[in-house]
């Protein structure tokens, strides 16, 4: 698959047009950044591994039935992706008490939750991605509540699957970031 057009460049990767206009090439970068993208340096073979590691979650969430957008690894450092349409919400989810979350709380850094928590954050960069909550996502028109429940519910199915996988691997699952879209299979 051939790249075209650059169109995304974001803080871990690069977003390129193909022949297929519903279809993505990912290009992972080498660059590390931190405190949302105020901290920046770069480590050889970090978009390989970003590509190779995602690309597995990717392959064992199909695997489980969970859709996502993923459709194969090309190369060290690409992949290819369905093209989506992304809603401006960052899901997260959380099983262990840990940064921001400690510290917002006042909890203990690495005691297990009593159950999953799930946030939400509004994709705006300009804006430092604020916290957010049911109503400000109906208030903003983000999305749909049918659709924001869907999020919500793939996002705890997700956090089931990734529990068990990491615990084969004997690695504790702390935290992590989703986001959804809607392709061009979706009216």
């Amino acid at each position: 698959m051939e790249s075209k057009q650059l169109v995304y460049e974001g803080k871990a990767k690069k977003l390129y047009k193909t022949d297929d206009a519903d279809l993505l090439l990912v290009q992972y970068k080498n660059d590390l950044t931190a405190f949302n993208g105020q901290k920046k340096a770069t480590e050889h073979g970090k978009g390989a591994l970003n590509n190779q590691i995602s690309s597995l979650i990717f392959n064992v969430l199909q695997t489980k039935g969970i859709p996502n957008h993923w459709v194969k690894q090309l190369s060290e450092d690409k992949q290819l992706v369905k093209h989506t349409n992304i809603i401006p919400i960052e899901v997260v989810v959380r099983n262990v008490s840990a940064g921001s979350l400690a510290k917002r709380l006042g909890l203990s850094e690495g005691d297990l939750l009593s159950q999953p928590i799930v946030e939400f954050y509004y994709k705006d960069d300009e804006l430092g991605d604020p916290l957010i909550n049911e109503d400000h996502i109906r208030l903003l028109d983000l999305v749909e509540s049918s659709v924001l429940l869907n999020m919500k519910e793939l996002a705890h199915q997700v956090n089931l699957v990734l529990i068990d996988y990491f615990k084969q691997c004997d690695l504790r699952l702390v935290d992590f970031k989703l986001e959804f879209g809607f392709d061009s299979m979706v009216s």
